[in-house]
């Protein structure tokens, strides 16, 4: 298959099944059939057919190089920052549809969530495969449009539509931020291509570093960065659990992969840029974690985390952007690529629990910290996968989290430069203070005898249980060999350098 053709279908694929998908399902309600089941199967084959041109972008990218696609006056590019995304988004977004088979079954809208769900997929991946700044907006606005309505998906609760209209005016706020990002980097380059603009902003000034922090705080709120946060723990305790894990396991990372492309455009000043996300990376690991020990609720310590986590993704970027080092660039993509295995399985985990506590008795009611008591000795697999996702989170070894955030410490010492490697110490002791909210989480599912929710739990469906087995034996894996990931991360790393000028 042609490299070109495969990107084409690679973004074809999702965006033509998402209509059909719903046309076919919403008849099927309307005449009261029984054809949901085709939403279901359509979706999982949806992505299991993206497997193929996502398979051959792979081989192409890794051993011959970006691949380019012109459509009219559109180019796209699938380069190692943009097949790392898609991989990382393809793997998460076809367990998570195994995982809704039984979780969604019977909700009102189910057809709605089986259509949304590739389109989610497939405007992270136009996102990563963009060569303009205009188009890295449309993409990232049609990204956040999507996850507006899934976390939406449960209208008929208050709390639902609160979450998801606070995340709605956040977003908007940041979009109209970064679209004055752009239309500054415009008025100066007369251009919004990507790979044109560096040159055309090298003596830009202050309009390079005014339009640089509006991408960074309009960016940032998808991103998550404190103090613009605080739309997360809403979105992810109100929206289903499988979009729980797709918000935390690859929206937050697309919204950090098209700030990197943003300020790649900005790079003549790519220095201050690093000290600016190693700043942010040390606020949100320590606002994350403070956070995160307060909740009684799983589901939103899980949100907290994540704000923390993404922290570590900063300093691993911050420190490739502000002194060049390889390392850092490797571990930070690393990192989120084990984010989205991690978080991705903690959401899973955490739902399954809630299917088998609380769906299941047609009630939508969170899962409390408390509720978990004694939960290994009913659910012992689905125990053993949260606590091997929380264990990893923690950065302990031999697990994936550890690996990635071994990398960045170690890019960070590469430095030699005494406030980084305080701030490293910082980032190792953040580590240390997650296990504060980790630990007990653990202890109790184990310790403790069962609580009563648990004593009357429903048992878990095998297509919940299938995913969690799948990410429990990934973290592990990448755990004992860490190598397998090295060439797509060399890959996305190297790209990311070229675009900030280190060579």
């Amino acid at each position: 298959m042609d490299a070109g053709r495969a990107l084409l279908l690679l973004l074809l694929i999702p965006l033509a099944a998402s209509p059909v998908i719903y046309l076919i399902g919403r008849l099927s309600v309307l005449r009261r059939g029984n054809g949901l089941w085709f939403a279901r199967w359509f979706t999982l084959i949806a992505y299991l057919g993206m497997s193929f041109p996502l398979y051959t972008l792979g081989r192409y990218v890794l051993e011959i190089g970006p691949v380019d696609l012109k459509i009219g006056r559109i180019v796209l590019q699938m380069d190692g920052v943009g097949l790392f995304l898609a991989i990382t988004v393809w793997v998460l977004s076809t367990l998570v549809t195994i995982f809704s088979f039984p979780y969604i079954r019977g909700e009102e809208d189910e057809e709605k969530y089986y259509a949304l769900l590739p389109a989610l997929s497939a405007t992270m991946i136009g996102l990563g495969c963009t060569r303009d700044l205009f188009n890295l907006w449309v993409w990232f606005e049609a990204m956040a449009i999507t996850s507006y309505l899934l976390v939406a998906f449960y209208h008929h609760q208050k709390g639902a539509l609160e979450a998801t209209v606070k995340y709605l005016v956040q977003s908007a706020v940041g979009s109209i931020m970064i679209l004055h990002g752009i239309s500054l980097v415009f008025a100066k380059t007369m251009t919004l291509d990507l790979q044109e603009i560096p040159s055309l902003m090298a003596d830009s000034g202050l309009f390079g570093l005014a339009a640089g922090a509006l991408f960074v705080v309009g960016f940032g709120v998808k991103i998550a960065l404190a103090p613009l946060h605080t739309w997360l723990p809403d979105a992810h305790s109100r929206a289903p659990s499988g979009i729980s894990a797709m918000l935390s396991g690859v929206v937050i990372e697309s919204g950090l992969v098209a700030l990197l492309r943003a300020l790649g455009a900005l790079s003549q000043v790519s220095s201050a840029w690093g000290a600016l996300l190693l700043a942010f990376g040390a606020i949100n690991m320590l606002i994350g974690n403070l956070m995160a020990l307060r909740q009684e609720e799983v589901k939103r310590m899980l949100a907290y985390s994540s704000v923390a986590q993404v922290g570590y993704m900063l300093v691993g970027f911050g420190v490739a952007m502000a002194y060049g080092i390889a390392d850092g660039a490797e571990g930070g993509f690393y990192h989120l690529f084990n984010h989205a295995l991690m978080k991705g399985l903690a959401f899973l985990a955490v739902g399954a629990f809630l299917y088998a506590l609380y769906i299941t008795k047609g009630s939508h009611a969170p899962l409390m910290v408390s509720d978990l008591d004694g939960a290994s000795k009913k659910y012992p697999l689905t125990a053993f996968a949260l606590s091997v996702a929380l264990l990893a989170l923690g950065g302990l070894p031999p697990l994936a989290g550890f690996v990635s955030k071994w990398q960045i410490f170690v890019a960070g010492a590469e430095v030699r430069s005494t406030p980084l490697l305080w701030l490293i110490i910082f980032a190792g002791l953040n580590s240390v203070l997650s296990l504060g909210y980790y630990a007990p989480l653990i202890n109790r599912m184990y310790r403790n005898q069962p609580s009563e929710v648990v004593q009357h739990g429903q048992p878990i469906a095998l297509l919940i249980s299938l995913p969690l087995l799948v990410l429990t034996f990934a973290i592990v894996l990448i755990g004992f060999f860490p190598g397998w990931m090295m060439p797509l991360n060399a890959s996305a790393a190297s790209g990311f350098l070229s675009a900030f000028g280190f060579r």
